[in-house]
């Protein structure tokens, strides 16, 4: 499939995508680093640059669907957040207090703000280098979920079940468990008036069709597998270690 097939197939000529070019937000892919997730403070929105280059978690994500995902995809959130949020209670508020506060009623809100905010942090979720859990993470792991295998098997499972567009999540919950959840379209755990399995996010996989239909068509099991060579387990500790 060439690149103006996908664009087509996935919707990226729709009013919900920006068109154009995006100079002024799209990732240089320079910096060396895999930097730790922080939320924008407040509106105006920015589109946060790829901590790596388009092609750096190739073999397992290809460089077409990265450059698609974040220079597109992403950016049409932040776009469309802000055009959203303009003018309204909203737009006093951080990003990650837009996700506690929004509600049924907001969807254009509810939509961008969490497929900003969901995008922001699955970027430092992955890592061009291979990491490995540490040992007090791995072991926090398996004894939530009776091995690493168990949990890794209970997340690919997960992410399988999404039905259409969604994510897949590990959580820290309320009472400080951790947990296995997903998500619809752009909703995440952080939307407390709109989800059943509220909790911090400290893990993250995003299975809409965009994220890896360029490689791995219609074969999202291939690509969650994949996921598992690129994550960032030392991000991931940073992010459990806070919550």
């Amino acid at each position: 499939m060439d690149k103006r097939a996908f664009l087509k197939l996935t919707g990226l000529a729709g009013a919900a995508i920006i068109s154009g070019p995006l100079s002024s937000l799209a990732a240089t892919g320079a910096t060396s680093g895999v930097p730790a997730f922080k939320a924008d403070p407040k509106a105006p929105f920015v589109l946060p640059p790829l901590p790596y280059g388009y092609e750096a978690l190739e073999p397992h994500i290809d460089k077409l669907t990265m450059e698609i995902h974040h220079d597109k995809h992403h950016a049409a959130y932040v776009k469309n957040l802000n055009d959203n949020i303009a003018n309204t209670p909203f737009a006093n508020l951080t990003l990650e207090e837009i996700q506690h506060q929004v509600t049924e009623k907001d969807k254009a809100i509810r939509n961008n703000g969490g497929g900003h905010y969901n995008h922001s942090l699955f970027w430092t979720l992955l890592s061009p280098t291979k990491k490995t859990p540490s040992a007090k993470l791995k072991n926090a792991i398996s004894g939530a979920f009776g091995s690493w295998e168990a949990f890794q098997t209970k997340f690919n499972d997960a992410a399988k079940s999404v039905f259409g567009s969604g994510w897949a999540w590990l959580i820290v919950t309320p009472d400080k468990k951790l947990a296995v959840t997903t998500t619809p379209n752009q909703d995440n755990p952080l939307m407390h008036n709109l989800v059943k399995d509220k909790g911090t996010p400290i893990l993250a996989l995003d299975v809409w069709e965009h994220a890896y239909y360029l490689k791995h068509q219609n074969k999202r099991p291939e690509y969650i597998e994949a996921f598992w060579n690129v994550v960032n387990w030392d991000e991931v500790e940073k992010l459990y270690n806070k919550a």
